[in-house]
């Protein structure tokens, strides 16, 4: 990932994973305490990982084709464009100086998601419609709330996918290793916002509160109407593009080669959100909307049969 010894790059990734907070008792949700747990969190799990020295493997001609084609790359790179963009507005809004570090930091690594990106459509030559002015948001809070609460979501499908991907070995296991800290790093990503919101919240004067909780609503509607079908955007050279803002719940086709089922798919997510983040201080929330809507699902669906040797 970077210039380092093997050791080194192991004990980074082994601290991008796990994380205690040395403060005794119970995390008081909103305290000092909680808020300051949080940033540390954020600040001794980094991964100095440098996407300019990342050695993307070579691929076969099929293995290529499989990932040109899958219909993500646009939007990937113009949403972490945005997510960083967003962040750093809103950062600049909060008064609280650890908060507002933690929440700029997070925007650098979107930031870093992008280079990452740009790295690997540029190493396997994957074309990109231009991509639109990153325009500063108007309201840095909402545009917060909405990129946060779509990472939220986006990131328990992606983990399943990603897991998907490993087993199905259509993908090369130096390219899934490459991807691997990403991945991870989205885990820290919504642990911060799980654990800012929740902070936030405790913390607002009481007569703000109902005004807040109706744009949370509101985004979760903006959020629903946003995943209907095919989104169109317009691109940096003024052409109609049509995108898969779906992709990370109906993607499963496309990183694997056999037929399986959706509660197949959610019995791996929820697996994987546990997984990814069980190295974490279990006094620091997490994100909860997801998996609840995955298991309540779940209680309706048939437990698929082993399939005969």
């Amino acid at each position: 990932m970077y210039t380092a010894d093997a050791a080194t790059i192991a004990a980074a990734d082994h601290r991008a994973r796990h994380w205690q907070s040395p403060e005794p008792g119970r995390l008081v949700i909103g305290s000092e305490a909680h808020k300051h747990a949080v940033c540390k969190m954020f600040e001794d799990t980094f991964n100095p990982y440098k996407p300019s020295v990342i050695p993307w493997p070579k691929l076969d001609e099929a293995t290529l084709n499989r990932i040109t084609s899958l219909p993500i790359w646009d939007i990937a790179v113009q949403t972490e464009g945005k997510a960083r963009l967003r962040m750093a507005a809103y950062a600049a809004t909060i008064t609280d100086p650890e908060m507002r570090d933690t929440i700029a930091r997070n925007g650098w690594e979107e930031n870093r998601h992008k280079e990452v990106l740009s790295k690997l459509v540029e190493a396997y030559g994957i074309p990109l419609a231009p991509e639109p002015e990153y325009v500063q948001p108007k309201d840095p809070e909402w545009a917060y709330l909405v990129t946060g609460f779509s990472e939220c979501v986006d990131s328990f499908f992606a983990f399943g996918l990603f897991e998907m991907a490993r087993r199905s070995g259509l993908f090369p296991e130096e390219l899934v290793e490459t991807f691997e800290p990403v991945m991870q790093e989205e885990c820290r990503h919504i642990l911060l916002f799980a654990n800012w919101l929740a902070w936030h919240r405790k913390n607002m004067p009481f007569w703000k509160r109902p005004f807040f909780e109706m744009r949370v609503w509101a985004v979760w509607v903006f959020l629903g109407y946003e995943r209907i079908g095919m989104a169109k955007t317009v691109d940096g050279a003024g052409n109609e593009q049509k995108q898969d803002n779906n992709f990370t719940v109906n993607g499963s086709k496309a990183v694997a080669d056999e037929d399986i089922s959706l509660a197949q798919i959610l019995d791996l997510c929820l697996a994987e959100n546990d997984r990814r983040f069980a190295g974490y201080d279990r006094r620091l929330l997490r994100p909860t909307t997801a998996p609840f809507l995955a298991r309540i699902a779940r209680k309706f669906m048939r437990t698929p049969r082993p399939k005969e040797a």
